[in-house]
């Protein structure tokens, strides 16, 4: 666990909602070795089943692996690349920023009228994503249409790495960090059946966990998440959401999903017993694939337990170290209770 390298790969790996094929791979890859067996739906969920045959509550353990981002629906007769948002991105976070498109990950940057040319009304107000384009430097709409066509996929080009000790930046934290650490957490061996469900297309509607759930459904389900960390100097107390450096964050209520009363009373015992600190989710907002994991069949107790990351669905975020090792060592030994 002290080793951060997976989540530098996985944060790194362009994988827009519906173009999860790369991230998914790595996953793949780096589960061999732990999974009995591992399978990928018609929606592209990778899943993977560990100690199927043990007896004891099946438990599933979920993350999503898309990220927010951008897709091309018009290309101009010039050569610039038109988009519309793919998940929840506030437009204000978008110009100037590189981006990645497409399986050849061209390199380009979303540009907008110079601040020279604009008039003071404009300087007012906040440019608009569709009054923003993507510019790849090609001289004309053939040259664009060939290298980044239509429906190609743009991701943010942010580089992880290490700005001080034990702090990082990068993208898609949201869900990357929960990724990599159910690949942690399938090294460990545990005494009931484990379901390791990677989804898709959380961030436009929780959709592949609908489907990977329905078709492997457990009896508990705990949805590992990278979740709003509001610890800002501008946001009031009672709003700031989680901090940073204060430990896994515990969802008793989000505007999807109540969690299970005795499930969350066993984990926090568990974090108490083991001097692992943690906290809870303040404030009533977001939703992740428990939601749609608890109502299926005939319902399934569900957790969701996050890492807390500071500037959530932008560009670059941030995150700990720290709360990312305890909540791999909270998970751990809450999993080996069963």
């Amino acid at each position: 666990m002290e080793n951060i390298e997976l989540v530098k790969k996985l944060s790194n790996t362009p994988g827009v909602s519906g173009d999860e094929g790369k991230v998914r791979e790595i996953l793949k890859d780096e589960i061999k070795e732990y999974a009995d067996k591992t399978a990928t739906d018609s929606l592209g969920n990778l899943v993977a089943l560990k100690g199927m045959e043990k007896k004891g509550p099946k438990i599933m353990l979920n993350a999503h692996m898309d990220e927010i981002g951008l897709i091309i629906d018009h290309i101009n007769k010039d050569g610039f690349l038109q988009f519309k948002k793919v998940g929840g991105i506030d437009d204000r976070v978008l110009l100037g920023k590189r981006v990645l498109i497409g399986e050849k990950e061209i390199r380009g940057v979303i540009g907008a009228k110079a601040i020279h040319l604009q008039e003071v009304e404009e300087l007012k107000k906040s440019i608009k994503s569709t009054e923003l384009y993507i510019d790849i430097g090609a001289k004309n709409m053939e040259e664009a249409e060939s290298l980044t066509p239509r429906g190609s996929f743009a991701a943010f080009g942010t580089k992880f790495e290490e700005i001080t000790a034990h702090k990082f930046i990068g993208k898609a934290f949201d869900d990357r960090l929960g990724c990599a650490l159910i690949v942690e957490l399938l090294k460990e061996d545990y005494n009931v059946p484990i379901i390791a469900l990677f989804s898709t297309q959380e961030e436009i509607g929780l959709r592949g966990a609908a489907i990977g759930a329905h078709q492997y459904t457990p009896d508990v389900a705990i949805t590992i998440e990278g979740t709003i960390s509001a610890d800002l100097p501008e946001v009031p107390d009672h709003l700031k959401c989680s901090k940073l450096g204060h430990g896994p964050v515990i969802t008793v209520k989000d505007r999807g999903v109540i969690t299970d009363n005795e499930l969350r009373d066993n984990l926090i015992s568990t974090a108490k017993q083991n001097k692992i600190p943690y906290q809870f989710k303040q404030v009533i907002v977001g939703g992740t694939d428990s939601y749609r994991i608890q109502t299926t069949k005939k319902g399934v107790k569900v957790l969701t337990v996050a890492v807390p990351v500071r500037y959530l669905h932008s560009p670059v975020s941030l995150f700990f170290k720290e709360d990312y090792i305890n909540t791999f060592k909270l998970l751990n030994k809450f999993l080996k209770k069963f």
